[in-house]
C-alpha cells in the first residue's frame, strides 16, 4: 500500500507541529531554525543615518555585584548585545559571539546584558563552555538601549556612533563584522 505524495505531506506536517507543541523538542528546533538564518551577518548601518549614543549613564552588576559603568566604555569600540537563556535566536547566534569575544576581548569592550536570574546564567555559560562576562542592568538603561525585541545587538564606535544595530540572530563572527571592528581599530590605532 503505497501512500500518496499529498497524504505523505499532511502525515509530516503533522509530525513537524506536534514536535513543535511538544515543549523539550520546541527549543531544539527553534535553536537549529534560528542557526541556519544566523549564518548571515549583521547589516552596517548606513553612513548617512548613523545615530549617536549620548548617554552613557548606565550602571550594570556582574554576577558578584560589582558594578560596571558604562561611562567607562566611552571612546572605545563597544559590542552590546542584549539576549536571554531562553531565547532560541539568542542561543543561536552565541556560538559566534564567543569566537568573536576570544579574538577582540582585549580590544573591543564587550557588555552582554540581561535580566535572567546569574543561577540560570551559569548553567547556560558552564554547559557551552562560554567565557565571556554577564551584566544586568542596574539602573534604567539610555533610552536608545530600551530594547522590545531579543537578540539585538549594538556595534558603537569610537565617537557613540552606531555602526550596527541587529534585532535578529547573526553571524557575529562574520568577515565582514570582523573588518568593520578592525577598521575601527585601525582609526583609533588600536589594533
Amino acid at each position: 500500500m503505497a501512500i500518496s505524495k499529498s497524504k505523505f505531506k499532511n502525515i509530516l506536517f503533522f509530525i513537524v507541529i506536534g514536535l513543535l507543541i511538544i515543549p523539550q523538542t520546541r527549543k531544539p528546533i527553534q535553536v537549529f531554525l534560528q542557526k541556519g538564518i544566523a549564518l548571515f551577518g549583521p547589516s552596517l548601518e548606513s553612513s548617512d543615518d548613523l545615530k549617536k549614543i549620548t548617554d552613557y549613564n548606565w550602571l550594570l552588576k556582574d554576577e558578584n555585584q560589582e558594578t560596571y559603568n558604562f561611562q567607562s566604555a566611552k571612546g572605545k569600540v563597544i559590542l552590546v548585545n542584549f539576549w536571554a537563556t531562553w531565547c532560541p535566536p539568542c542561543i543561536a547566534e552565541m556560538p559566534s559571539m564567543q569566537k568573536l569575544y576570544n579574538d577582540y576581548k582585549d580590544k573591543v569592550e564587550f557588555l552582554f546584558v540581561t535580566s535572567d536570574d546569574f543561577t540560570e546564567i551559569n548553567t547556560f555559560l558552564n554547559d557551552n563552555n562560554y567565557t565571556f562576562k554577564v551584566y544586568q542592568p542596574a539602573t534604567q538603561y539610555p533610552e536608545y538601549f530600551d530594547v522590545t525585541t531579543i537578540p539585538r545587538t549594538f556595534l558603537i564606535n569610537q565617537s557613540g556612533q552606531i555602526i550596527i544595530d541587529e534585532s535578529r540572530s547573526a553571524n557575529w563572527n562574520s568577515d565582514k563584522v570582523r573588518m568593520t571592528i578592525d577598521n575601527l581599530l585601525k582609526a583609533s590605532g588600536n589594533e
